[in-house]
């Protein structure tokens, strides 16, 4: 896609958006909507202070706190007339395929739409069992109120595609799924064939996002866990984005980005998080750093993964134990607030915006802080200790 001029993208604190009444109009097919339009974009100015006022107390207590949510979103305009300000992130004739959206609350719907509100167009690759339901919400309007842009306006999904990335190729998919219902009435789901589709569609794109995990033993402790459930985690979780990267590398524009997500649990022991979960984050990050310098030399392409701390996400509630997770956070990160799946798309945007342009091979941390925290200051240990503590 042609380069787009005038860059304008800001972080800001978003007011309450009322749903809007626009409705998606769609085919039959997977193109759910083959028009780029481009947006009227209004600059958002912050107002996410805090105060510099914090109340100290003689000692820390262990009873429950309520904590402010704090949302930033990214947001483009695009009047080119008159002079910005400050930095600004242009992903204006970009376009970006994130693999692994579902539904419309986790990390790869937020980063859609923070791509979107910067100016990219989007395109999904959603996992084929779920592809039926998540096209029919898109056309039913349940997401509508999710899709809203800062501006007012719907993030548009241009198309969805089918999409399995346990599989490289056709050749490579046991007879069983090939049988299973929930795979009838799709083609063209293995990532070879998924990205020839996206070739013959598209042509090029210029940023790839890895936003998909799978363990059948997450629940397993590591001592309990299967070699078959092991080597399934990696899999899913780490090897599916080499294969993306490997396969989409050759359509990929000079200067794009690729960006993943791993978890703490790569580098710290969290109990319960097991199956070979936390064995294939470190892998990701592994191959992150030696796939930032493969891709780069080959196609000048950055790579970079975002470290997400703990989500409410439909894929997170699964592991059972992601509320204990979130209220640990808030107890212990530096900074007190539940983290939005917004803060995590408006990373995103920016390690896939020029303004990181000389950003490779990094774990970018995106946790209120939790990642530098050697001690739980919520520990009954802690008691006599003044430590800071927000109201």
């Amino acid at each position: 896609m042609g380069t787009a001029a005038a860059p304008s993208t800001y972080m800001a604190t978003i007011k309450p958006c009322i749903s809007s009444s626009r409705k998606m109009l769609v085919s039959s097919s997977v193109n759910i909507s083959t028009e780029h339009k481009e947006a009227s974009w209004t600059r958002l100015t912050s107002s996410s202070h805090i105060s510099s006022r914090q109340q100290f107390l003689p000692k820390i207590t262990t009873g429950p706190v309520k904590f402010e949510k704090f949302v930033t979103r990214a947001m483009s305009n695009t009047n080119d007339n008159n002079p910005l300000p400050g930095l600004p992130i242009d992903l204006r004739g970009k376009r970006a395929f994130i693999a692994g959206v579902a539904d419309d609350n986790g990390y790869g719907w937020a980063i859609a739409k923070s791509l979107a509100a910067a100016g990219a167009e989007i395109i999904v690759g959603t996992w084929v069992p779920a592809l039926n339901i998540f096209e029919s919400s898109l056309r039913r309007g349940k997401f509508d109120e999710s899709r809203v842009l800062p501006d007012g306006s719907l993030m548009e999904i241009t198309k969805v595609y089918p999409m399995d990335a346990v599989y490289d190729g056709p050749e490579d998919v046991p007879e069983d799924v090939k049988t299973n219902k929930r795979y009838s009435g799709s083609s063209n789901w293995t990532v070879k064939e998924l990205v020839e589709t996206v070739k013959k569609d598209f042509g090029s794109i210029d940023i790839l996002v890895h936003s998909l995990a799978n363990g059948p033993e997450v629940s397993k402790p590591l001592l309990e866990t299967s070699r078959n459930g092991y080597l399934a985690a990696l899999s899913a979780s780490s090897y599916s984005f080499i294969s993306l990267l490997q396969h989409f590398l050759p359509i990929m524009n000079p200067g794009g980005a690729s960006i993943s997500l791993t978890y703490i649990a790569s580098e710290r022991i969290i109990p319960g998080y097991g199956g070979g979960m936390s064995s294939a984050k470190a892998a990701l990050e592994s191959d992150t750093r030696v796939l930032a310098f493969e891709a780069g030399r080959k196609n000048k392409i950055r790579v970079n993964t975002i470290s997400a701390g703990p989500l409410r996400s439909r894929a997170a509630k699964a592991i059972g134990f992601i509320d204990m997770m979130i209220d640990y956070s808030l107890a212990n990160a530096p900074l007190q607030k539940e983290l939005s799946a917004e803060e995590v798309g408006n990373a995103a945007a920016f390690l896939a915006s020029p303004l990181s342009s000389a950003i490779t091979g990094a774990v970018v941390y995106v946790d209120n802080g939790l990642n530098a925290m050697g001690v739980g200051v919520d520990s009954p240990i802690f008691v006599n200790l003044d430590i800071p503590k927000d109201n």
